[in-house]
C-alpha cells in the first residue's frame, strides 16, 4: 500500500479553493510546489516571493463533516468551507457548530426535523450530546437561564433571504413547548400571529430577498419563577423610511401598499379611491409590482385576520389602511413652480383632495403649508413660499414621517396583546437583526446597519475571547495574550468625538449645510489619518470604510436629509387638528416619546420608538438640544441594545444564503466565503487556531490513542500515562499543554496523531492481512496440490485404457478395410461395364431420331406455306368489301338526317302531350292505392287501441276488487277495534261478578288464538311468495361463506388492528380522564387552602355518603365518553347503526311511558283504596294503623318514582337530538340506569303486594273449615247491615279475615284481568306491527326484484349481495338487541327470584311470630327443620358500617407493599376486599356494597396520588385492583367465569348483587394504574437507555473516540456514575422481581416488559437517528451486542413470546444497516428488504449520518443513498423522522381465576385489622 504526499488547498477563482495534493516533497527555498488536482491535472503552483506562505493543509478524511468546525486539527478557512459543503450536500445537514456559534445553512426546502418529537428529543439534553440544531442552542438558553437565574440572548443575524425570522421563529416555538405551560402557549402563537403584520409593514421586495426585513427587531419572551411563558415584548430597529418615497430598480415599496392596491375592488375600500399600484408614484418607482408566486390579495386577508387576532379591532385597520391610502395619495401631489424659491399646487387638486378627505384635514391649510413654511427669529415669526424641490422633498419628509408614527403604533398594540400581568421573573431575548449590507449604491440606511453589525461583531469578539480566557485558567493553561482582530478603530470612526456621525450632526445644524460640504470634512478630518477610511479616485461625494467584513462605498448624497429627517412643524400641526381620530393619536405617542420625562410603564426605554422616530420637536419647545437627529437616535438604541445583551448570556445563530437563486441544497462557494467572512464565522476559527483549539480529557485520549501505546507504557495513572506517551510523539512541548482535565494540543497536532494512529493501524493491517493471505493460500496449495495427484492417478489410467482400446481397433480396422477394398473395385468394374453399354444405346437413338426430324419439318412447312398463301388472298378481298360498305353507311346517315328533322316538327302536336297525360294519370292511380293501404292500417290500429282499453278496463276493474277488499280488511280491523270495546265493556262487567271471569278468559285467549292462526297463515302465504328470494339468499350466503374462508385470516388480523386501535383510544382517553381528574383534585385543594373558602365540598361528600350505584356508572363511565365525542363526531355515520339506534330510543321512550301509565294506575287505585278505608269505620286499631302506615309508605315511593320519571322525561324532551338520547351519550345512560332502577323497584314492590295477598288467602282457606257459607255470608251481610253489632258477631276476627280474604281476592283477579287484557292489546298491537312490517318487506323485495330484473346480470348480483348483506346486517343487530334483552330479563328474574324467596322466608317467619296462641291451637302445626349451625366459615368477611373508613385507611391507606409482598399471600388485600363485599352481598345491603368499592377505589386513587412515582407502590395496587377484578368475575355466578371454579368456590358466588358496571370501573382504574406504571419505570429507565446502549462501550476497543470540538459530548467511558448496559439489565430484573413478588399476573407482566423494551428501542434509535457520532460500523456492533444481552435476559426470564424482542426490530435493523456493505444496487437491494421496519426517512437518516471513525472505512456515497430513495418511492410508509417514545401499547386483563378457597385464608395481626370477624 503506497503512501501518497501531503494534500493542500490553493486559491481558485470560481471554486474558491480547490484541493490538490504534493507531487514532490517540499524543500525550504523552493518556489514552485508540484501539484496534482483532483480531477487529475497537474500544476504548477509558485509561493508568493514575499511572504513564502505555503498553502494550507488538508485535513484528513476522518475529520472531514465533524459537527463541531473546532473539531478540525487544522482551522482555516478552506477547511471550514469544505466542511460546511460536505455537511450540506451529501449529507442534507444544515446546522454545524463553529465553537459557540450555530451555523445555519437555508436549504431552501421544507425538512421533517422541527416537530414536536423533535423538540421532545432535544429537551433536557446537553448541547453537544445531539446533533447541532437550533432546538439545541434554544435548550442551553433555557437550561442555562433556568440553572445560572440569568438572562439569556439569542443573537440570529445573516443576510437577508438567510434564514434569520424562520430561525427565530423555530427558537420561540421550541420555548413554548418546553416551558410546560399549555394555557400560555398562544403567547407564542400571537407572537407568530404579528409575523403577517410586521412583514406587510416592515418587509419589501429587494434585489436579493422578495421578502427582506427592512426593520431590525427584538423580542424578549418573559418567563414566571416556573420557567413558564407569560408574555412577550417586541422591540424594532431602524425602520428604512426613506423606502417609503424612493424605490431601486427592481424592487418594491413596503408589502402592505401593494396589498391595498390588490384589494382595491373590495366594498369597504371604495372609499380609500385606490387603484393599481402602476398610477401612484410611491409603488411604480422600481418597476416590479408584482412578485413571482405571491399574491397580494390574499396576502392582505392575512394581514387582517392577524390584525383581529391581535386586538385591533375593524374600526381601528380601517384607520389604518385610510393612513396608508393617504400616504400613497400623497406621493401623487405635485408642484407647479412660479419662480425659483416659490411653488404652487394646482387648485382642486385630486390626489391632494383625497389625502385632506381621507386626512380629515382642511385642503386650502395643507395645500398652503406643502408650498410654505414659518420661520422664527428672536423678534418675530414670517411666512416664507419654498421651491419645488424642497416642496418635494418635505411632502416626502411628511409621508416617511406618518409611516413611521403608523408603524410604531402597530408595534405598541402588537405588545399591548403581549403583554401579560404576571409579574416577570427572567427572560429570552431573540435578535432578529440585519446582516452586514453592501450594495452597488450605499447609503444612510446600509451605514447604519453596518455600524450595528460593526458594534455587535464587537461583543462577539470579546465574549469568544472571554469564554478561551475563562476555559483557559480553568484548566490552569499559562495565558497568553491571543492576537484577534478588534474593530473598536473603526467603531471610534464612526461614533468617536469628531467622527463620521458627530460630523455629520454637526453639518445639519449649519444653516447652508449640505453633502458636499460635509464629505469635504470628512476628507479633512479622517483621510490619510485613519487607516480605515479612504476615498474613492473618481468621486468626490463618497468615502470607503474598511469593515470588519469588507470594504464598502458610501454615497454622500442624501445623508443630511435623511439624518435630519425634516418635518415642518406646520404640516404636524394640520395633521393633529384632523377631524380623523387616529391619525392625532400617532403624534401623541410621539410626545410621551420625545418628553425627556416621560417613561414608559415597564421602566424600560422603548427602543421601537427612538430607533425609529424622527427629531421633530414638540409645539412651543425652544431647547434644540431635544431635536436628535437619526444618527443620534440610532446611537443611543443601539448602546441601549448592547447593554441589554452584555447583561445577558449571548447564543449566537448565523444564517447563510447558499445561493441567490433559492435552488434548494445548491452550494456557492462565493457566496458563502463572503457571508462566512462577514457574520464573524471565521474570526471565532481564527481565535481558537491561535491557541491550543484541539482539546481532549485524558480519558478520551487515551481511549483513541491505545493503539499507539506498548503495554509498558500503561500506568494505572491514566493522566501520567497519557503525558509520557506525548513526550515520546511530539517532541515539541510547546505543541501542546497539559490542564487539569484535558490536554490542549495546537492546530494541526490531532492531524499528525490521526496520522501516527491511522500508520499504525495501517501497518496491523497490513501484518494482519499477510498472515491470513498465507494461512489462505497455503491451505488453497494444499488443496490443489492433492486435487493435482488425485487428477493425475486418474488421467494416467484413462490414458492407458485408452491406449489399449487403440490396438484393438487398428487390428480390427486392417482386417474391415481388406475385405472392403476387394469390394469396392468389384463394384467400380461392374459399374463401368453397365455404363458403355448404355451409351452406346443412347447413341444410336439420338442419331436415328435427328434423321426422322429432319424429314417431318420438311413436310410442314410446304403444308405452312400453302396456308399462308390462301389468307393473303382472302385479306385482299375482304379489304375491298369494307371499302364498300362504308359508302353505303355514309349515304344512309344522310337520308336519316333528313328523316329526323321531319320527325322533329311532328313531336311539337297535340297528341305527344296526351301521351304524357296518360303517365301521369298512372301515378294517380299508384296514390290512391297508397291511400287505400294507409285506411287500412289505420282501422287495424284502431282495434288494437280498443283491445287496450278492454284490457286496461279489466285491470282497472281488478285494482278497484283490489280496493274493495282492502276496504273490507280496513272495516274488518274496524270491527276488531269495535270487538275490543265490547270486550272492554264485558270486562268492566265481569268486574262485578266473579264466577264470569273465567269464562270471558277463555273466550278472548280463543279469539287471539284464532287471529293468532290467521296471521300465522298471511306469514305463511308471505313466505311461499318470498321462497325464490330465500333460495338466491342461501346460493350468496354459500358464497359469501365461500368468500369469508379464503378471507379469514386477513380479516381475522385487520380486526385486531381494529381492535387494538379502539383499545388504545378508549385508554388514551382514560388516561386523559385521570389527568383531568388529578388536576381537578389539585385544585380543589388550592381552593381549600385559600382564606374564605373552607366550606366542604359537596362533590367529595356527594361521593363518600350519598354515592349511588347509577351515579358510579355515571361518573366512571360517561366522561370518557364525553371525551370521546369529538373524536367520534369526525367519524363516518354508519346510517343502519344510526338507524337502530333512533329505534332502541324509541322503544326506551314508550317503555317509559308504559311505565308511567302503570305508575298512575297504581296511584289511582291506592287513591281509591285509601277513599274506601275513609269511607269504612274504624276498625281493629292495630291492624288498621298497620295498613294506614303500609299504605303511605306505598304512596310515597309512588310520588317518588313517578317524580324522577317526570324528571327524566323533561329532560329527556329538552335534549331530545340524535346525539345526546343516543346509545352511549350521558342522557341516554342515566335514563337507562334510572328507567332499570324503577322498573326493578316496582317489580319488588308488586311481587311483595303479591305476596302478602297470598298469605291472606291462605290464611282465608286455614279459617274456612270452621265457619260454614250461610254463617259466612250472613256475617257479610250484618257487616253491611248492622255495623253496631260487629263486634259481637266478631269476637274471634274471623269474619273480619274472611272479609278480607274475599276482598283480596278481588282484587287480585281484577289486577289479572287488567294485566290480560294488557298483555292481549299488546299482543295484538305487535301481531298487527308484524304484519304491516312484513308487508312494508314484501313491498320493498318485489321493488328491489324489479329493479335488479332491470340490471345487467353482474350489476344484479353485486346488488342483490349488498343488499342481502345490508339485510343481514339489520338482523344481526336486531338478533343482538333481542340476545341483551333476553339477558337482561334473565339476570333481573333471577335476581328477582332471590328477593323474593329471601322476603317471602322473612314473612313467613314473621306471621308465625304474629299468630295468636288460638290460631297457634286451631291450626295444624307443621314440622319445622332447625338447621345445626356449621362450624366451617363461609369465606366471608365482616365489619361494622363505622369501621369502613378504619378499613380502608389500614387496608389501603397505610399500608407498606414492602412487608406485604414479602411476607404474605400476594394479593391479599383484594382477598380482604372481596371478603368484605361477599358480606354485604350476603345481607343484601346495597348501601353497603356501594359504600366499601368507592371507598376501596377511592383510596386506590389516593395512594397512588401520593406515592405515584413509587415503582413498588405502584406495582403492588396494580396487582391487587387486577386480583379484585378477577375475583368479581371468578365468583359473579356467571357460567362463563363459574367453569373454572371448584364445586366449593362456586358455593361463594355473589347472590343478591350483578356487580358488571363496577367490574367496568375496576377495568378502567387498572388501565390508569398500568399508565401510571408506564409513566414511573420510563422515568427511571430514560436517563439509562442513550448512556447504556449507545455511549457505553460494553465491548471494549472495539471503537474509538473521535476528536471532537468545543461542544463536548458526554464520555462515552464507564465513569463514576454513568450507566451501563448492566445498569438496565440490573434494573430490569429489579422490575421483574418487584411485579413477580406482588403476584401480578404472567400476561400483565409480558405486556410491561414489552412496554419496556419498546422505550428502550424508541429512545435508542430516536437518539442514534439525532447523533452522527453514533453512526459508525463499531457502533452498530456495540449496539447489535446490547440488543443480544436483552434477548437473553427474555430468556431467562422465559419472556421471549411476550412481543419485546419485536420491539426492538427498528433499533435491530438500524444497527444491522450500520455494519452491511453499502456500494453496490446489490447492496441497496439488500438493504431495502432487510430494513422493513424502518421508514425510509430513517433509512436515509442513517446513511446520511453514517461516519466512520478510522480511515480504513469508506463513506456512503450520495449517488447510493439516490439508489435508495428510488427503490423506496413505491413504499407507503410515515414520513415522520422519530419513533414515538411516548406511545403506550393498549393492555388487557385476561382472566386468572385463583385456585385459593376464601375459607382459609388468615387475617395476619400486622394488618391492624381486629375489628373484622370471619364469617
Amino acid at each position: 500500500m503506497s503512501l501518497g504526499y501531503a494534500r493542500v488547498w490553493i486559491p481558485d477563482p470560481e471554486e474558491v479553493w480547490k484541493s490538490a495534493e504534493l507531487l514532490k516533497d517540499y524543500k525550504p527555498g523552493d518556489k514552485v510546489l508540484q501539484l496534482r488536482l483532483e480531477e487529475g491535472k497537474d500544476l504548477e503552483y509558485c509561493l508568493d516571493p514575499k511572504t513564502k506562505e505555503l498553502p494550507p493543509l488538508r485535513n484528513p478524511d476522518i475529520l472531514v463533516g465533524e459537527n463541531d468546525l473546532t473539531a478540525l486539527s487544522y482551522l482555516h478557512e478552506p477547511a471550514v468551507l469544505h466542511n460546511l459543503k460536505v455537511r450540506f450536500i451529501d449529507s442534507k445537514l444544515i446546522y454545524t457548530y463553529c465553537g459557540i456559534v450555530l451555523v445555519a445553512i437555508n436549504p431552501y426546502e421544507q425538512l421533517p426535523i422541527y416537530g414536536e418529537d423533535i423538540i421532545n428529543a432535544y429537551s433536557g439534553q446537553n448541547m453537544g450530546d445531539m446533533d447541532p440544531h437550533i432546538f439545541a442552542v434554544a435548550e442551553e438558553a433555557y437550561k442555562q437561564m433556568a440553572r445560572d437565574e440569568r438572562n439569556q440572548s439569542i443573537i440570529v443575524s445573516g443576510e437577508s433571504g438567510a434564514g434569520k425570522t424562520v430561525s427565530a421563529k423555530y427558537a420561540m416555538r421550541y420555548f413554548a413547548t418546553v416551558s410546560g405551560s399549555a394555557s400560555e402557549a398562544n403567547v407564542e402563537e400571537k407572537v407568530l400571529a404579528s409575523n403577517p403584520i410586521m412583514e406587510s409593514i416592515g418587509n419589501a421586495k429587494t434585489t436579493r430577498n422578495d421578502n427582506s426585513s427592512r426593520f431590525g427587531k427584538y423580542i424578549e419572551i418573559g418567563f414566571d419563577k416556573r420557567y413558564r411563558i407569560i408574555g412577550a415584548n417586541m422591540r424594532t430597529y431602524l425602520l428604512e423610511k426613506s423606502r417609503v418615497v424612493f424605490q431601486a430598480e427592481e424592487e418594491r415599496n413596503y408589502h402592505i401598499f401593494y396589498q391595498l392596491c390588490a384589494s382595491a375592488a373590495l366594498p369597504e375600500f371604495k372609499t380609500l379611491r385606490l387603484g393599481n399600484a402602476d398610477y401612484f408614484h410611491y409603488t411604480k418607482q422600481g418597476g416590479s409590482p408584482v412578485i413571482d408566486g405571491v399574491d397580494d390579495a390574499k396576502e392582505m386577508v392575512n394581514t387582517r385576520q392577524a390584525c383581529t387576532l391581535l386586538g385591533i379591532s375593524d374600526s381601528y385597520q380601517m384607520g389604518i389602511f385610510r393612513i396608508l391610502a393617504g400616504i400613497l395619495h400623497l406621493g401623487n401631489v405635485e408642484f407647479a413652480s412660479r419662480d425659483s424659491d416659490s411653488c404652487t399646487i394646482p387648485p382642486k387638486h385630486d390626489p391632494l383632495t383625497i389625502f385632506c378627505d381621507l386626512m380629515g384635514v382642511e385642503y386650502e391649510e395643507m395645500a398652503h403649508w406643502l408650498c410654505h413654511r414659518k420661520l422664527a427669529t428672536a423678534t418675530e415669526t414670517y411666512i416664507k413660499p419654498i421651491s419645488k424641490l424642497h416642496a418635494i422633498n418635505a411632502r416626502d419628509a411628511l409621508a416617511k414621517h406618518i409611516y413611521a408614527n403608523l408603524f410604531n403604533w402597530i408595534v405598541d398594540h402588537v405588545n399591548k396583546a403581549l403583554h401579560s400581568t404576571i409579574k416577570q421573573h427572567s427572560f429570552i431575548g431573540v435578535l432578529d437583526i440585519y446582516g452586514f449590507e453592501t450594495f452597488e449604491i450605499n447609503s444612510f440606511e446600509q451605514f447604519c446597519i453596518n455600524y450595528a453589525n460593526e458594534k455587535l461583531q464587537q461583543q462577539f469578539n470579546m465574549h469568544v475571547f472571554k469564554l478561551e480566557q475563562e476555559e483557559y485558567m480553568k484548566e490552569q493553561i499559562p495565558w497568553t495574550l491571543i492576537d484577534f482582530y478588534d474593530n473598536q478603530p473603526c467603531i471610534n470612526l464612526i461614533e468617536a468625538k469628531m467622527g463620521i456621525l458627530d460630523l455629520l450632526d454637526e453639518e445639519c445644524k449649519m444653516p447652508k449645510g449640505s453633502d458636499d460640504t460635509w464629505a469635504q470634512k470628512l476628507y479633512n478630518t479622517h483621510l490619510n489619518k485613519c487607516a480605515l477610511f479612504e476615498k474613492p479616485r473618481l468621486s468626490n461625494k463618497a468615502f470607503i470604510i474598511k469593515h470588519f467584513a469588507d470594504k464598502v462605498e458610501y454615497q454622500c448624497e442624501g445623508f443630511l436629509e435623511k439624518n435630519k429627517d425634516t418635518v415642518y412643524e406646520e404640516q404636524i400641526k394640520v395633521l393633529k387638528s384632523s377631524k380623523f381620530k387616529l391619525l392625532p393619536e400617532l403624534f401623541q405617542d410621539e410626545e410621551k416619546v420625545l418628553s425627556p420625562t416621560s417613561a414608559t410603564p415597564s421602566g424600560r426605554v422603548p427602543l421601537s420608538r427612538t430607533a425609529v422616530k424622527p427629531a421633530k420637536a414638540r409645539p412651543g419647545q425652544t431647547s434644540k438640544e431635544h431635536k436628535k437627529t437619526v444618527g443620534h437616535q440610532f446611537r443611543n438604541s443601539l448602546h441601549l441594545l448592547m447593554e441589554t445583551l452584555n447583561a445577558t448570556t449571548p447564543h449566537y445563530v448565523r444564517c447563510i444564503k447558499p445561493n441567490d437563486f433559492k435552488f434548494p441544497f445548491t452550494f456557492d462557494e462565493k457566496r458563502a466565503v463572503q457571508q462566512l467572512r462577514a457574520c464573524g464565522v471565521l474570526e471565532t476559527i481564527r481565535i481558537s487556531a491561535a491557541g491550543f483549539p484541539s482539546r481532549w480529557t485524558y480519558q478520551e485520549f487515551f481511549s483513541r490513542y491505545r493503539v499507539l501505546m506498548k503495554q509498558r507504557d500503561v500506568l494505572g495513572d491514566r493522566k501520567q500515562t497519557c503525558k509520557n506517551v506525548l513526550e515520546k510523539l511530539i517532541l515539541d512541548k510547546d505543541k501542546y499543554q497539559f490542564g487539569k482535565t484535558k490536554i490542549f494540543f495546537r492546530a494541526g497536532q490531532v492531524a499528525y496523531l490521526e496520522k501516527i494512529r491511522a500508520d499504525k493501524l495501517r501497518a496491523a493491517c497490513i501484518r494482519i492481512q499477510k498472515t491470513i493471505r498465507g494461512w489462505l493460500m497455503r491451505k488453497k496449495y494444499m488443496r490443489m496440490r492433492k486435487a493435482a495427484i488425485t487428477i493425475q492417478r486418474y488421467v494416467r489410467g484413462y490414458q492407458a485404457r485408452c491406449y489399449a482400446k487403440f490396438l484393438r481397433r487398428t487390428r480390427a480396422a486392417i482386417t474391415i478395410q481388406k475385405f472392403h477394398r476387394m469390394y469396392v473395385v468389384r463394384k467400380r468394374y461392374q459399374c463401368m461395364r453397365d455404363a458403355t453399354i448404355a451409351l452406346q444405346a443412347l447413341l444410336r437413338g439420338y442419331m436415328a431420331r435427328n434423321k426422322y426430324q429432319m424429314m417431318l419439318r420438311e413436310h410442314k412447312s410446304i403444308i405452312i406455306q400453302k396456308h399462308v398463301r390462301g389468307w393473303l388472298a382472302r385479306v385482299h378481298y375482304r379489304r375491298t368489301l369494307k371499302a364498300i360498305v362504308y359508302l353505303q353507311c355514309c349515304y344512309r346517315r344522310m337520308m336519316a338526317k333528313r328523316e329526323l328533322k321531319k320527325l322533329k316538327i311532328e313531336a311539337r302536336s297535340v297528341e305527344r302531350y296526351k301521351k304524357l297525360h296518360i303517365g301521369l294519370e298512372n301515378k294517380i292511380m299508384q296514390l290512391q292505392r297508397k291511400i287505400d293501404e294507409q285506411n287500412k292500417e289505420y282501422k287495424s290500429l284502431l282495434e288494437k287501441l280498443n283491445s287496450l282499453e278492454i284490457t286496461y278496463s279489466t285491470e282497472t276493474e281488478r285494482l278497484r276488487s283490489d280496493v274493495e277488499r282492502l276496504r273490507m280488511s280496513e272495516e274488518e280491523a274496524k270491527n276488531a277495534t269495535n270487538r275490543v270495546l265490547s270486550l272492554q265493556e264485558e270486562i268492566a262487567k265481569l268486574r262485578k261478578e266473579l264466577h264470569q271471569t273465567q269464562s270471558e278468559k277463555k273466550t278472548i285467549e280463543e279469539w287471539a288464538d284464532k287471529y293468532k292462526h290467521e296471521t300465522e297463515q298471511l306469514v305463511s302465504e308471505l313466505k311461499d311468495q318470498n321462497t325464490l328470494l330465500k333460495t338466491e339468499k342461501e346460493e350468496l350466503n354459500r358464497r359469501i361463506h365461500d368468500q369469508a374462508k379464503e378471507i379469514t385470516v386477513e380479516e381475522t388480523k385487520q380486526l385486531e388492528l381494529d381492535l387494538n386501535d379502539e383499545r388504545l383510544r378508549y385508554q388514551n382517553l382514560l388516561n386523559e380522564f385521570s389527568r383531568l381528574e388529578e388536576r381537578y383534585d389539585d385544585l380543589k385543594d388550592e381552593m381549600n387552602l385559600m382564606p374564605g373558602h373552607k366550606r366542604t365540598d359537596s362533590t367529595h361528600s356527594s361521593n363518600e355518603s350519598e354515592y349511588t350505584f347509577s351515579s358510579e356508572i355515571t361518573e366512571a363511565e360517561d366522561l370518557p365518553l364525553r371525551m370521546e365525542e369529538p373524536s367520534e363526531k369526525k367519524a363516518p355515520l354508519d346510517m343502519s347503526l344510526f338507524l337502530k339506534l333512533q329505534k332502541r330510543v324509541t322503544e326506551l321512550e314508550q317503555e317509559k311511558q308504559s311505565l308511567q301509565d302503570e305508575l298512575d294506575r297504581k296511584e289511582e287505585q291506592a287513591l281509591r283504596a285509601k277513599a274506601k278505608e275513609e269511607e269504612r269505620p274504624p276498625i281493629r286499631g292495630a291492624e288498621l294503623e298497620y295498613e294506614s302506615l303500609k299504605r303511605q309508605e306505598l304512596e310515597s315511593e309512588n310520588k317518588k318514582l313517578k317524580n324522577e320519571l317526570n324528571e327524566l322525561q323533561k329532560a329527556l324532551t329538552e335534549t331530545r337530538s340524535p346525539e345526546v338520547t343516543a346509545p352511549g351519550a350521558p342522557a341516554y345512560r342515566v335514563l337507562l340506569d334510572q328507567l332499570t332502577s324503577v322498573s326493578e323497584e316496582l317489580e319488588v314492590r308488586k311481587e311483595e303486594v303479591l305476596i302478602l295477598r297470598s298469605q291472606l288467602v291462605s290464611q282465608k282457606e286455614a279459617i274456612q273449615p270452621k265457619v260454614n257459607s250461610s254463617q259466612q255470608m250472613h256475617a257479610v251481610v250484618k257487616l253491611h247491615c248492622i255495623t253496631d253489632d260487629y263486634h259481637m258477631l266478631n269476637e274471634d276476627g274471623e269474619l273480619w279475615l274472611v272479609y278480607e280474604g274475599l276482598k283480596q281476592a278481588n282484587r287480585l283477579l281484577e289486577s289479572q284481568l287488567q294485566s290480560q287484557k294488557k298483555s292481549h292489546e299488546n299482543e295484538l298491537e305487535s301481531l298487527r306491527g308484524e304484519i304491516q312490517s312484513l308487508k312494508e318487506e314484501n313491498n320493498r323485495q318485489q321493488q328491489l326484484l324489479a329493479q335488479n330484473l332491470q340490471l345487467p346480470p353482474e350489476a344484479r348480483i353485486e346488488a342483490s349481495l349488498q343488499h342481502e348483506i345490508t339485510r343481514l346486517t339489520n338482523e344481526n343487530l336486531d338478533l343482538m338487541e333481542q340476545l341483551e334483552k333476553q339477558d337482561k330479563t334473565v339476570r333481573k328474574l333471577k335476581k328477582q327470584l332471590k328477593v323474593f324467596a329471601k322476603k317471602i322466608g322473612e314473612l313467613e317467619v314473621g306471621q308465625m311470630e304474629n299468630i295468636s296462641p288460638g290460631q297457634i291451637i286451631d291450626e295444624p302445626i307443621r314440622p319445622v327443620n332447625i338447621p345445626r349451625k356449621e362450624k366451617d366459615f363461609q369465606g366471608m368477611l365482616e365489619y361494622k358500617k363505622e369501621d369502613e373508613q378504619k378499613l380502608v385507611k389500614n387496608l389501603i391507606l397505610e399500608l407498606k407493599p414492602r412487608g406485604v409482598a414479602v411476607n404474605l399471600i400476594p394479593g391479599l388485600p383484594a382477598y380482604i376486599l372481596f371478603m368484605c363485599v361477599r358480606h354485604a352481598d350476603y345481607l343484601n345491603d346495597d348501601q353497603k356494597v356501594r359504600s366499601l368499592l368507592t371507598s376501596t377505589i377511592n383510596g386506590i386513587k389516593k395512594v397512588l396520588k401520593k406515592r405515584g412515582d413509587d415503582f413498588e407502590t405502584v406495582s403492588f395496587w396494580l396487582s391487587n385492583t387486577c386480583r379484585f377484578l378477577h375475583c368479581l368475575k371468578q365468583y359473579s355466578g356467571e357460567e362463563g367465569f363459574m367453569k373454572h371454579n371448584t364445586p366449593r368456590q362456586n358455593e361463594h358466588c355473589l347472590t343478591n348483587f350483578d356487580l358488571a358496571e363496577y367490574r367496568q370501573v375496576l377495568s378502567d382504574l387498572a388501565i390508569q394504574i398500568y399508565q401510571q406504571l408506564v409513566r414511573v419505570l420510563e422515568n427511571i429507565l430514560q436517563p439509562m437507555i442513550v448512556s447504556g446502549m449507545l455511549e457505553h462501550e460494553t465491548i471494549q476497543g472495539v471503537s474509538g473516540v473521535k476528536p471532537t470540538g468545543l461542544r463536548k459530548r458526554t464520555s462515552s467511558i464507564a465513569d463514576e456514575g454513568t450507566y451501563t448496559l448492566d445498569s438496565i439489565i440490573r434494573q430490569l430484573n429489579s422490575f421483574h422481581s418487584v411485579m413477580c413478588q406482588h403476584g401480578m399476573d404472567p400476561e400483565l407482566i409480558k405486556q410491561v416488559v414489552k412496554q419496556m423494551f419498546y422505550i428502550i428501542g424508541a429512545v435508542t434509535l430516536n437518539n442514534l437517528l439525532l447523533r452522527k457520532d453514533m453512526c459508525s460500523w463499531s457502533k452498530g456492533m456495540q449496539i447489535r451486542y446490547n440488543v443480544s444481552q436483552l434477548e437473553e435476559w427474555l430468556r431467562d426470564k422465559n419472556l421471549m413470546n411476550s412481543g419485546a424482542k419485536e420491539t426492538l426490530e427498528p433499533l435491530i435493523q438500524a444497527a444491522q444497516l450500520l455494519q452491511v456493505k453499502k456500494k453496490t444496487d446489490e447492496d441497496a437491494e439488500a438493504i431495502c428488504s432487510m430494513c422493513n421496519a424502518l421508514t425510509t426517512a430513517q433509512i436515509v437518516k442513517v446513511l446520511n449520518l453514517y461516519t466512520p471513525v478510522n480511515e480504513f472505512e469508506e463513506r456512503v456515497l450520495v449517488s447510493f443513498i439516490r439508489t435508495i430513495q428510488l427503490r423506496l418511492r413505491d413504499r407507503k410508509d410515515s414520513p415522520q423522522l422519530l419513533m414515538d417514545a411516548k406511545h403506550i401499547f393498549p393492555v388487557t386483563f385476561p382472566f386468572n381465576p385463583s385456585s385459593l378457597a376464601l375459607e382459609t385464608i388468615q387475617i395476619p395481626a400486622s394488618l391492624g385489622l381486629g375489628f373484622i370477624s370471619r364469617v
